[in-house]
């Protein structure tokens, strides 16, 4: 969950709104908590957008199609109104993963679990039908599995039976591979357009592959119309069943009764999200959720402050090895028991930290640390430092003496280590409770952050160092110098391509990946931008810094440091605005350095000066909020946490923490410091890595 931004309402007719659960292109959703205590889902339309009648219509309207829905299959709504001219819509909060989400995360399910799915989906596609309406959007990301089984979500486009699936302009989507092929002819849609959604989401759950793909969008709908499902992965009891689903005409296709009864569950097939993994997440996010309520209660303990959500904190790249996200993800084999078997901790909660108020931090002295420092972090010789990775209830970090451990984020006792890993290439978080990280053989492992249980292992990646990823693959450099992509659905290599031998030199590049590009910004200044499909190169922009700085990305504008700070198309590279820097830069020193986000803005470092700088990708005008000293190179990105903006002093003699609001200098904090820095932050706590120490310092609420 996002913090609540400068542009959030704080209240929705009866609900308190309490952080961002997510934004689409119409609307935001929020979790919020009643004056009963009860929590819930509050959508909002977009400001910009709501002014316009027919979309505020369009939206209230969802509201109103999914009360005529008398099941348990879908998600109940609790009340919808217009306040202030920003149409709202409550639905009951349903705490678990979406399928696409559970399949990424832990695997395809087994046959016995897809029967059970099919039959619950079916089932409620015929009260739905019954209702007289079509939903037209059933995928994957449509279905959120709870402890009660799969809960369908998003009536935003459907409709009564004989309502067309495209308008004229082409204003109502139809998502590639999962819309029938009449609804991407844009004719009349019924019910057995749901029918053939309903199969292939139950060929993405059985393989974790979808039916119908190509490499761009009128391919994967080109297919759709023409072409066969992909179906050979599908265990064979399953696949004569699914594919009728997915006939051409809508009148070969089954009704949703017939699909309940030929896929006949057998007892005890709802286990799969019951039972195991994928119930433990379930419980957790539950048990999440009851937190933030509570907190959100009057007298029920602060609420954290601005700041940077989970999602961006983990997108940060790090020295080193980078934090990167992903919510790609699978069950698979074991391979850390060679002698005993381990025993694995209690998974355990977040929990923020009391913050220092404002008054407090403008004293100038620096705060006591929450825990540590601990002599506990390893000291590579070439003077790399490894980021601390926080993850549900514990940091991750490099150790002292080889490999990983967790320290729990609440007092800094260790709960796990891991010897057989090596962190130098890179340690990459999947989700909030997941993470990879190569072994000395270039493999790829992953491990669940809070018990430091394995998950799965992909041996062919031959990783010498991970870049980035997104929410289907693993960016890494080999051993032999080349730029590879790893599904993380299957563990397998969906490309490899030749990168220049300067870009990838050592200390190495620093990268970051948005939607359909992975960005590379090479230790010899030059920026590369690579196809995430195919590994093709798109554009490139050479001398943009004297070295590797990590680039940032956010929506669809990449931000680059160096020479100058340049704001870029993603996809095309072509240059939106660029800000020269107050100085040359040398290896050394000075120029821009990479930005960190916060809650609405992003901070960087010009020289010797904190800027704070705009992300409208028209005009960025950066300005400066106080003035900071520069850190050593490769430059550090600052960590914003809380309301303070955290910096590396010059030479490495310590960080510095500043107003968010004021841009003034707080307090320095520098222990007898050592060289290059590591910092991360979360749960209002800041963890600084330096001269082989671990500590956990607060920040400012």
């Amino acid at each position: 969950m996002k913090p609540l931004g400068s542009g959030d309402p704080v209240r929705l007719g009866p609900y308190r709104i309490l952080g961002v659960l997510g934004e689409g292109g119409m609307g935001k959703v929020y979790f919020a908590r009643d004056n009963a205590g009860a929590v819930a889902a509050v959508k909002v339309l977009l400001p910009e957008l709501a002014h316009d009648p027919h979309l505020a219509q369009r939206f209230l309207r969802e509201a109103h199609t999914a009360q005529a829905v008398s099941s348990g299959g879908v998600a109940r709504v609790l009340g919808a109104q217009s306040e202030d001219s920003r149409p709202w819509i409550a639905t009951e909060f349903l705490a678990g993963p979406t399928l696409d989400e559970a399949v990424r995360r832990y695997g395809p399910f087994g046959a016995d679990g897809v029967r059970a799915l099919a039959a619950a989906l079916a089932a409620t596609l015929r009260d739905i039908h019954a209702a007289g309406l079509v939903h037209r959007d059933l995928k994957p990301a449509n279905i959120v599995l709870t402890s009660t089984g799969p809960r369908i979500i998003d009536f935003g486009i459907a409709r009564p039976e004989h309502g067309l699936t495209l308008t004229t302009t082409g204003q109502v989507p139809v998502t590639p591979g999962y819309g029938a092929p009449e609804q991407v002819l844009g004719r009349r849609v019924g019910p057995a357009a749901d029918v053939f959604s309903l199969g292939a989401v139950l060929a993405y759950a059985a393989t974790g592959q979808r039916a119908f793909d190509g490499t761009h969008v009128a391919a994967v709908q080109y297919e759709v119309v023409h072409g066969e499902a992909q179906l050979g992965s599908v265990p064979d009891e399953l696949r004569r069943l699914i594919a009728p689903c997915l006939a051409k005409e809508a009148a070969y296709r089954p009704t949703p009764d017939q699909v309940g009864g030929a896929f006949d569950p057998p007892r005890g097939a709802d286990r799969a999200w019951r039972k195991g993994p994928l119930a433990e997440d379930i419980a957790l996010r539950t048990a999440e959720a009851a937190r933030q309520a509570a907190q959100g209660a009057p007298g029920g303990g602060p609420r954290s402050g601005a700041g940077p959500s989970r999602r961006r904190l983990l997108r940060t790249s790090l020295a080193a090895g980078g934090v990167l996200v992903a919510s790609g993800g699978a069950t698979g084999g074991w391979w850390l028991m060679r002698d005993e078997p381990r025993r694995f901790p209690a998974a355990g909660l977040p929990s923020n930290a009391q913050p220092l108020s404002l008054s407090d931090a403008r004293s100038g002295a620096a705060p006591k640390p929450l825990w540590g420092p601990l002599r506990v972090a390893a000291q590579p010789e070439d003077g790399s430092v490894t980021t601390p990775l926080p993850l549900r209830d514990v940091v991750v970090f490099a150790a002292a003496g080889g490999g990983l451990a967790a320290r729990l984020a609440t007092d800094g006792k260790e709960k796990w280590r891991l010897a057989d890993v090596s962190p130098a290439a890179g340690v990459l978080a999947l989700s909030e409770n997941w993470f990879t990280v190569a072994d000395k053989a270039g493999a790829l492992h992953a491990f669940e952050a809070s018990t430091g249980k394995p998950l799965w292992s992909a041996p062919d990646a031959d990783a010498e160092r991970l870049l980035a990823a997104d929410e289907s693959a693993v960016y890494l450099l080999t051993r032999d110098g080349r730029l590879r992509c790893v599904e993380t659905r299957n563990r397998t290599v969906r490309w490899s391509a030749p990168i220049p031998a300067a870009t990838v030199a050592k200390p190495g590049p620093r990268a970051a990946v948005g939607r359909d590009a992975l960005v590379v910004s090479g230790t010899d200044g030059t920026v590369i931008t690579f196809d995430t499909a195919t590994g093709a190169q798109v554009w490139k922009a050479a001398g943009q810094a004297p070295s590797a700085m990590a680039p940032l990305i956010h929506k669809d504008i990449v931000y680059l440091g160096g020479r100058s700070l340049t704001a870029r198309v993603l996809r095309t590279g072509v240059e939106r605005w660029s800000a020269a820097a107050s100085e040359v830069p040398q290896k050394g020193a000075g120029g821009w350095g990479p930005l960190a986000l916060g809650a609405d803005l992003a901070y960087g470092m010009n020289g010797t000066s904190l800027y704070e700088v705009s992300l409208d990708p028209e005009r960025g005008q950066p300005a400066t909020r106080g003035r900071a000293a520069r850190g050593p190179l490769p430059h550090t990105p600052p960590v914003v946490q809380g309301r303070a903006i955290w910096v590396v002093e010059p030479g490495g003699q310590g960080v510095s923490a500043y107003s968010a609001a004021q841009g003034v200098r707080l307090w320095t904090w520098a222990p007898e410091a050592k060289g290059a820095w590591a910092l991360s932050g979360a749960w209002n706590r800041v963890f600084l890595v330096n001269g082989g120490k671990l500590t956990a310092m607060p920040t400012v609420g």
